[in-house]
């Protein structure tokens, strides 16, 4: 997959609503950083037979070890499970496929998201970014060959926090939403904070490698 711009390799520290700095509003939290998928890992997947493929939208996603395909997008408390990030509650969309970093639970949660639109609504507004995102962040891409909208987000509240980078473009006559997510529950609000499957870190990696996992056929 080509990329026409550089991820940054910091990652942001915990964001959560008991710890927010002034500067951000209730409820907010301070936007992810990206971070760039390795060379190696776009090639590989590049080459790998296709986990997913829609032919009719002319989209595939090759197999990503470490991640399993779903065909529906799992709830957590700050994301209602629609079928892009921060869906208006009336938006008409339809989940694609979701590829879920093993491991992910509760306590966190990676997972690549693709949704799709027909709806003229969606269709008009499919290039708009949420309120949440971050002002700096939002620029325009190229994914496979695709031009898209691209923008970081993030929220969090009662102990939870959900961070978000997101691509939107039409495409074939429907709005496409790709949605890196990473969804939580801060581990220090139980006695016995349980032990992390996966680190922050490696969770962005592994969103990028599947980000380089997905491909358009025409």
């Amino acid at each position: 997959m080509r990329l026409s711009f550089a991820f940054a390799h910091a990652l942001p520290l915990l964001f959560l609503a008991g710890c927010q700095s002034a500067q951000a509003p209730a409820g907010k939290a301070a936007a992810p950083t990206a971070t760039a998928a390795p060379v190696a890992a776009a090639a590989a997947a590049a080459n790998a037979a296709p986990a997913f493929i829609d032919r009719a939208l002319g989209v595939s996603l090759a197999a990503v070890a470490g991640m399993q395909v779903h065909r529906d997008f799992a709830r957590s408390y700050l994301d209602n499970g629609a079928w892009k990030a921060y869906a208006a509650p009336d938006s008409q969309g339809s989940p694609l496929v979701a590829l879920v970093m093993d491991g992910s639970n509760h306590i966190i949660t990676a997972e690549l998201r693709i949704g799709t639109s027909s709806d003229g609504a969606a269709l008009r507004d499919c290039s708009a970014v949420p309120d949440s995102a971050s002002p700096e962040s939002t620029s325009t891409v190229l994914l496979d060959g695709v031009a898209f909208r691209h923008f970081r987000a993030a929220d969090a509240a009662m102990s939870h926090y959900m961070q978000v980078e997101g691509y939107r473009a039409v495409h074939q006559g429907r709005c496409i939403a790709i949605d890196l997510l990473l969804t939580g529950t801060n581990p220090d609000v139980y006695p016995e904070p349980p032990a992390l499957p996966f680190t922050r870190a490696q969770a962005w990696e592994k969103l990028h490698e599947a980000l380089a996992a997905v491909h358009f056929t025409h």
